[in-house]
């Protein structure tokens, strides 16, 4: 293995790294970016139930007890989906000219600026659908709650908007968090309810634990494995060290890191499984992996928290390349001293192509949508995220509304028969039949590259990037080919 023997930084100002990371210094198992501009105004604190301008207001119908039909006036304009059937029966959520989608969000704790944009990103998706027509001749209107990135609000907000009237929804295009989720996944059941997780846990995929949750992309366990074959086969890495937060987003990629481990006959040197306990002094951990002087890391923590222990473990000598699982890492870390470390030692590891960093169909519609209607907004991968939960959600209703079923249960019966494209922003993915069948195993590699990093950088802007080149993509190594999925790779 070489080590890696470029000059050495100066010493991290993690004062800054944490400032830069939107100062979810606390407890956090995801990470914090900036908010865009435009999502400045977004609702915070002290009212969780404040609903965005798209669905204010809007008039109180009569409850819809029992499943009706109509007719779809007109077909959808959007040339991307089915064609509705001609008689649609509803009941929740659906009326003859609206479709609400629900979005439980964090959008004032701990993850707050990630989320903001990750629900601008769908906004903007929803707006050129309604421009386009709509869903069935029907016009989308989220209904957006800020769950404050705790479960009893979250829950509670579940609970208004699971209501079965036409002032409930018809789905959850987000759901924020892994304990969040899991807390409303036997409701989701109960209620006829699909939820897409703003989570990548790979108990998702078990139908004993999200039966009704539609995970995106590859779980973090599966993304361990990938990583860590790619990188070790690249560099030549023989020893490994693992530093995680405790529970279902810490220790499920620690679990793949150490499938990955054993797979390659790699050393695991530091095992800190858990051990990263968020807000904490990082130093005894520090400590052990620099003692342990392992080739490579796999971090499975929150930007601050990185920062605090990779610039710690740099600064007192450590020079092993880094990876982890994707909300380790925020770009934004590269306005910061801790840029350069990264530039030279970190590789960021996600689910989903970055922006601009590919030529798809699906990037172009991206990008021009978002310069089209939120012109101003600060330039960020994290859109991708919002951008592709609206093309999942589209697909189950337009599938449902092609079925002429477009009550809660019709909606979950497209869930199980949809196949999504997400046009190049992403693997394209199912949930039919077995999961060991249908899970993602592809996630994408890029160098961090502080050259290629833009400060400052609006999505109106040409030729400026994150800070990321593309290493491999969408990748699927042998380990994570094989791996024969039955349950969680974790479980609290």
């Amino acid at each position: 293995m070489r080590k890696v023997t470029k000059g050495f930084a100066p010493l991290v100002a993690l004062a800054l790294v944490a400032a830069a990371c939107g100062g979810d210094d606390d407890a956090a198992d995801e990470p914090s970016e900036p908010p865009a501009e435009d999502t400045a105004d977004e609702p915070t604190g002290d009212t969780a139930d404040e609903p965005t301008e798209d669905t204010a207001d809007e008039p109180t119908e009569d409850t819809a007890d029992e499943p009706t039909e109509d007719t779809a006036d007109e077909p959808s304009e959007d040339t991307g989906g089915q064609e509705p059937a001609e008689e649609i029966v509803t009941d929740f959520g659906v009326t003859e000219d609206t479709i609400r989608i629900g979005l439980n969000a964090d959008l004032s704790g701990l993850f707050a600026p990630l989320v903001t944009q990750i629900t601008d990103a769908q906004q903007v998706f929803w707006e050129i659908v309604n421009d386009n027509g709509g869903i069935a001749g029907r016009q989308v209107e989220l209904v957006i709650i800020d769950n404050a990135y705790d479960v009893p609000t979250h829950l509670e907000n579940y609970a208004e908007m699971a209501d079965e009237s036409e002032e409930g929804v018809i789905f959850f295009s987000q759901s924020t968090g892994s304990p969040h989720t899991a807390a409303t996944a036997e409701d989701l059941v109960d209620d006829d309810l699909i939820a897409i997780p703003l989570s990548w846990y790979s108990g998702f995929a078990d139908p004993g634990i999200g039966q009704n949750v539609m995970e995106l992309y590859t779980n973090y366990c599966i993304e361990a494995m990938n990583g860590i074959e790619y990188l070790a086969g690249e560099n030549g890495a023989t020893t490994l060290g693992i530093v995680s937060f405790p529970g279902e987003y810490g220790q499920d990629g620690a679990q793949g890191a150490k499938i990955a481990a054993e797979a390659l006959g790699l050393e695991i040197v530091y095992d800190g499984e858990g051990a990263v306990v968020p807000g904490s002094d990082q130093t005894p951990v520090i400590t052990e992996l620099v003692a342990a002087d392992p080739d490579l890391v796999w971090a499975t923590l929150n930007p601050t928290t990185l920062a605090e222990v990779l610039g710690g473990a740099y600064q007192q000598g450590l020079r092993a390349l880094w990876s982890g699982n994707s909300p380790t890492w925020n770009y934004q870390l590269l306005a910061t001293d801790l840029g350069p470390i990264a530039d030279e030692v970190f590789h960021y590891s996600t689910y989903t192509a970055l922006w601009g960093a590919i030529d798809s169909p699906g990037m172009t519609e991206m990008i021009e949508g978002m310069r089209a209607k939120r012109p101003d907004a600060v330039l960020s991968d994290t859109y991708i995220v919002g951008w592709t939960e609206g093309l999942a959600t589209k697909a189950v209703l337009e599938q449902a509304a092609a079925n002429g079923d477009m009550t809660r249960a019709g909606v979950v019966k497209a869930f199980n028969e949809v196949e999504v494209d997400m046009k190049g922003l992403a693997p394209d993915q199912s949930w039919f039949g077995e999961p060991n069948d249908f899970i993602v195993r592809e996630s994408y590699i890029y160098d961090v590259v502080l050259d290629e990093f833009d400060a400052g950088a609006t999505v109106s802007d040409d030729d400026v990037g994150t800070g990321h080149v593309l290493e491999v993509g969408p990748y699927s190594g042998s380990i994570a080919e094989g791996y024969d999925f039955q349950e969680a790779c974790f479980s609290g």
